[in-house]
């Protein structure tokens, strides 16, 4: 069994940054690709990153590219997500995501195993 749990989320001023933890637990991470979704109040759950198993390969959207950066440390069984220069449209829940293989994936039926999200509010 494995499980996620997400912090780091809160409220930001545009233009700061924040920084997302994924704690994982469990013995298949080191194995695993991961990503991060969010998901605004009336929208679609959307990727804004993704990482395949060693870190050697990132997938960011055009919204977030530039601004985001995930990475992971296997020792600690942890994905980070970088936020900088936040924009209120990033405001959502944001949630780690294990697909339970090694290559990096992009839609949300890819992934198995969800955490159980960390709010991030960007006020203008």
């Amino acid at each position: 069994q494995v499980q996620l749990v997400e912090s780091g989320g809160g409220l930001v001023q545009s233009g700061g940054s924040l920084r997302l933890d994924c704690a994982a637990s469990g013995r298949t991470f080191s194995s695993s690709a991961m990503g991060w979704f969010r998901q605004a109040p009336g929208k679609e759950r959307e990727i804004v990153s993704a990482i395949n198993w060693n870190g050697g390969s990132t997938y960011h959207p055009d919204s977030v590219k530039g601004r985001f950066t995930i990475s992971r440390d296997n020792v600690k069984s942890t994905v980070y997500l970088q936020m900088n220069t936040l924009k209120p449209e990033d405001t959502a829940v944001y949630y780690c995501a294990l697909r339970g293989g090694m290559n990096l994936r992009m839609q949300t039926w890819e992934y198995d195993t969800w955490g159980q999200g960390t709010q991030v509010t960007v006020s203008s």
